[in-house]
């Protein structure tokens, strides 16, 4: 059984540049500076945060669960872990943690894996790769690097937990969070941040109720 590793942080919420909630099932996008620490914040309790990364001045560099994972010998982030890009470089680095365990592998919900995992009449439902494409098609910031879906590769999901079996299948289970718990990153180059909270109800992860995040950025 893994061991969580947790790590509470001394930055003060009050002193952040930004301060910003993003409610159930929303994209939200910033850039974030090299330097400057960001924090989410699961209000409610297990909510899963889909999240992409990119460096700010070249999108066709962007974070990569294979490096992530290769480079630490690690399934899942926490803190201490770097997330690392297509390029090998460090994008950011976890420095505070309270929930202890965040998922690389079970990737965005989507209106076909909806569909295959679900029931066909879910192929409607909002879902965690239709809030990327928005955003990838009309966010400012995302419109200034001529991105599009081509730009859309795998994501973490912060706060989710996806254990993996014994036969090297994935669970969708009960997260590991709760009401108030974190997770801060310190960027180690100037990214944009991509984040759909995810509007998912037909697994256990959020308990079937999308929540709000809040999200801070300190410089």
């Amino acid at each position: 059984m893994n061991t969580l590793n947790l790590l509470e942080s001394q930055l003060d919420p009050n002193q952040a540049a930004i301060n910003e909630i993003c409610a159930a099932g929303e994209p939200w996008v910033k850039q974030i500076k090299r330097g400057q620490k960001f924090r989410i914040v699961d209000l409610e309790g297990n909510q899963a945060v889909d999240t992409l990364f990119y460096n700010a001045s070249n999108a066709l560099e962007h974070y990569s669960a294979t490096d992530t994972i290769r480079r630490q010998n690690r399934l899942y982030l926490s803190a201490g872990s770097k997330l690392y890009s297509n390029s090998g470089n460090a994008m950011l680095t976890i420095i505070a943690d309270t929930c202890g365990q965040h998922d690389t592998l079970g990737g965005a919900c989507a209106a076909e894996s909806n569909t295959v995992r679900y029931a066909l009449e879910k192929f409607p439902m909002h879902n965690c790769r239709d809030n990327f494409l928005h955003a990838l098609a009309h966010d400012p910031l995302c419109q200034q690097l001529g991105m599009s879906k081509r730009d859309l590769p795998s994501n973490i999901n912060f706060f989710m937990n996806v254990p993996v079996t014994k036969a090297g299948g994935l669970e969708f289970v009960d997260g590991l969070s709760a009401p108030g718990k974190y997770v801060e990153m310190r960027a180690e180059m100037d990214v944009i941040i991509l984040i759909s909270n995810c509007p998912q109800l037909n697994n256990p992860c959020n308990a079937y109720h999308p929540t709000p995040i809040r999200l801070l950025i300190w410089d």
